[in-house]
């Protein structure tokens, strides 16, 4: 059975809270949950705001929703913070282009869903970290918003975000580890073994086990 790696953030107040290897960093029914999100943000960093304003609230209140809780809580607003069609396209790479619409519809599916159970799994309970937007600059094709991570130590964590504009919005397109380290690129690199063995039926596949597996809604199996 293929199995996919999960690098990212674990925000928790244990030692092991810090990033693994690459930031992926990442349903509002709950009422006792509220946060802002931004429904048209104005620039790149406004976009990182509402998304950090999500984590922040969920990991607040991560305990008491559970894996599954943390991922209906996180999930809408990944999806409306990230360009997902783009950095699955991305990620995918030149196989993209012999794809049929369905399986490219199925690949973006999944790829959401899988940063999603991700994020919920990751930022998962609250010890005073802070989640700062410092800035953004123009760089070829959009901005790049500055911000860090503060873990509980009060160690700061550089992460910044590749903004593209998408109609009046501002949407995440990559995101870097200490300026250097791609989120697309690493997803490039990992999704090429599955491709190369099990095609993108086999990649789709992956994908939605790691997530079922990430929210608690399939056992976790090596």
């Amino acid at each position: 059975m293929t199995t996919l790696s999960v690098p990212a953030i674990k925000i928790a107040a244990s030692p092991r809270s810090l990033w693994r290897t690459v930031a992926f960093a990442a349903g509002l029914g709950l009422c006792m949950l509220s946060y802002s999100v931004n429904a048209n943000p104005s620039s790149g960093s406004d976009t990182v705001r509402g998304l950090y304003d999500a984590l922040l609230t969920t990991m607040k209140n991560g305990q008491v929703l559970g894996q599954g809780g943390r991922f209906a809580q996180l999930e809408p607003v990944i999806r409306r913070s990230f360009d997902i069609p783009a950095m699955a396209r991305l990620s995918v790479g030149s196989i993209w282009a012999s794809l049929t619409e369905t399986q490219r519809q199925q690949v973006t599916e999944s790829f959401a869903r899988y940063i999603s159970a991700i994020y919920a799994d990751r930022f998962d309970s609250y010890a005073r970290q802070k989640l700062e937007v410092i800035g953004e600059q123009p760089v070829s094709f959009g901005v790049m918003v500055r911000s860090q991570i503060i873990k509980a130590n009060g160690e700061p964590v550089k992460v910044d975000y590749m903004m593209r504009r998408n109609g009046a919005n501002w949407l995440i397109s990559d995101i870097y580890l200490d300026g250097a380290i791609s989120e697309v690129a690493t997803r490039r690199s990992e999704f090429a073994a599955i491709l190369k063995v099990q095609g993108i039926d086999g990649l789709v596949a992956a994908l939605n086990r790691k997530a079922d597996i990430l929210t608690g809604t399939m056992a976790k199996s090596s």
